[in-house]
């Protein structure tokens, strides 16, 4: 079944992304007249029109190569290797393709042994990993076996439910394969033997993990009618999330304890606001404990990501009495490149003097310049100041998130746009954006035909008139652009 089916409200399903039949087939004659190759058109829309991509997560004790295969499964090496725990990174998600398959990878390998132990951290990060994903790997290294430690993920893997792919690593040559045939004994189905560090038999696990990998997420938005939206309040530890959610909530429901160590509730919550239930993902749980630095840090980062998959739209609280850190800012970026409704709350507003206000706002402009989109709001967890604004911005950014441009509108807007602002000249030629669909919403994603290449000062350009002419508030905007061929080059 093709994962890009979409329904226009009509009762008739078509798996052309946002757009329907007729306008579909507006849309390829103009295509055909313009001399584009048909198929690279459809797959252009395809592959914008795809939704929110599926979840894979790769866990396993340290050491046996884990950030080796994910470097493997994404074709380039970006998760950071080396022979030790303890390595941390900032990003622990990353797209893969296979078999013109697309979905997300999140690793694991960025913890450190720390004074609880080798199994709780495991286990932590293994939790929060899983959270989030649609299917597991599980990686074993075959040369040492099976280890305690490796029972304690297997129960967490049961306990999940999510479907697992074990990969059973480090197995060079045939004499490795009777080493992964013991790792039958965790009770996970077959090990398929692989050699992350040379390749060997990672494209039958990847073919293993297509298997059991949904084409879409388990979450679907807005599907269940009349279902409360999905709200995950992210932000670096310390800067008033569980205060937040007290206060909207008019009581007690998050524990608020300065302290580290607060155990975790995994039960989302259900709240009234502006007479609307919404569902806040929770994020409070989990605090960073005393001994632990770096591995708090990547814990935080895994956890923020688990919440966002989860979530529509991403309420970032910022700690305004403080300078923007680098933190914060990653976490912004975060949300954006998953895709989600933003909003930006800016906690503590009460407690700044006017010195203060000012230095924030010249921070905001310089920090988060490319995300002015967003809507902002300042509030008070402690005193409640200006909750009330919170529910317009949060409906604000779902409404940018799920709209839809027409494509006769979008394409008048074009025109005019290429007419009275051309693509500089590059090497005495001028490329043009000659016409465009948008292909899905949440967020919205736009695919634009052009006779050459366009720069990314354009595109961005593009973009800022997007906003200007269609709104877009809250909202992240994808574009990708498709060059058309000469006709020599042409598929035969």
């Amino acid at each position: 079944m093709n994962d890009h089916i979409h329904s226009d409200g009509s009762g008739e399903e078509h798996d052309h992304g946002a757009l329907g039949d007729a306008e579909y087939a507006d849309f390829m004659e103009l295509a055909a007249e313009e001399g584009f190759d048909l198929d690279d058109v459809e797959g252009a829309i395809e592959a914008a029109g795809h939704g929110p991509l599926p979840v894979l997560a790769v866990v396993g004790r340290p050491n046996v190569g884990k950030s080796t295969l994910v470097n493997r499964i994404i074709g380039r090496r970006e998760a950071v290797v080396e022979d030790k725990p303890g390595v941390t990174r900032d990003r622990v998600t990353y797209e893969a393709e296979w078999a013109g398959r697309r979905f997300k990878v999140v690793d694991t390998g960025g913890w450190e042994q720390d004074v609880l132990g080798i199994d709780a951290s495991v286990a932590a990060q293994a939790e929060y990993a899983i959270e989030a994903a649609d299917a597991v790997v599980f990686v074993v290294d075959s040369k040492v076996g099976a280890t305690d430690t490796d029972e304690a993920v297997v129960r967490l893997l049961r306990k999940a439910g999510k479907p697992v792919v074990l990969a059973a690593n480090k197995v060079d040559g045939q004499s490795g394969e009777a080493d992964a045939a013991y790792l039958w004994s965790l009770g996970l189905g077959e090990p398929h033997p692989v050699s992350a560090l040379h390749g060997r038999g990672t494209g039958d696990m990847l073919d293993a993990v297509l298997e059991v990998l949904p084409d879409a997420p388990e979450q679907t938005f807005g599907t269940a009618i009349g279902g409360p939206r999905r709200i995950a309040l992210i932000g670096r530890p310390n800067v008033g999330k569980s205060s937040l959610l007290n206060k909207v909530a008019n009581e007690e429901r998050v524990v608020v304890n300065e302290i580290a160590g607060t155990t975790r509730d995994p039960v989302d919550e259900l709240i009234e606001l502006g007479g609307v239930t919404w569902k806040f993902v929770d994020t409070a749980g989990i605090r960073k404990r005393v001994h632990l630095q770096q591995g708090a840090d990547y814990y935080a980062s895994l956890r923020t990501a688990a919440a966002v998959e989860k979530a529509e739209v991403a309420v970032i609280l910022i700690d305004a009495s403080e300078s923007i850190s680098v933190q914060d800012q990653r976490i912004v970026t975060m949300a954006v490149e998953a895709g989600r409704a933003m909003v930006i709350a800016y906690n503590k507003w009460d407690t700044l003097d006017e010195e203060r206000r000012y230095y924030l706002e010249r921070e905001i402009e310089t920090e988060f310049g490319q995300v002015a989109w967003a809507p902002r709001v300042n509030v008070s967890a402690r005193t409640g100041r200006h909750m009330e604004k919170l529910v317009p911005a949060i409906e604000a950014a779902l409404a940018g998130w799920e709209t839809r441009v027409p494509t006769g509108r979008l394409n008048a807007f074009l025109g005019e746009l290429v007419a009275a602002h051309p693509h500089p000249i590059r090497g005495g030629k001028q490329p043009r954006i000659l016409f465009g669909t948008q292909a899905g919403t949440k967020p919205p994603r736009f695919v634009l035909f052009a006779s050459g290449f366009i720069e990314a000062g354009y595109r961005r350009f593009i973009e800022r008139r997007l906003r200007e002419e269609f709104g877009f508030e809250g909202t992240p905007i994808h574009i990708s652009v498709r060059v058309r061929e000469k006709r020599g080059n042409k598929k035969k």
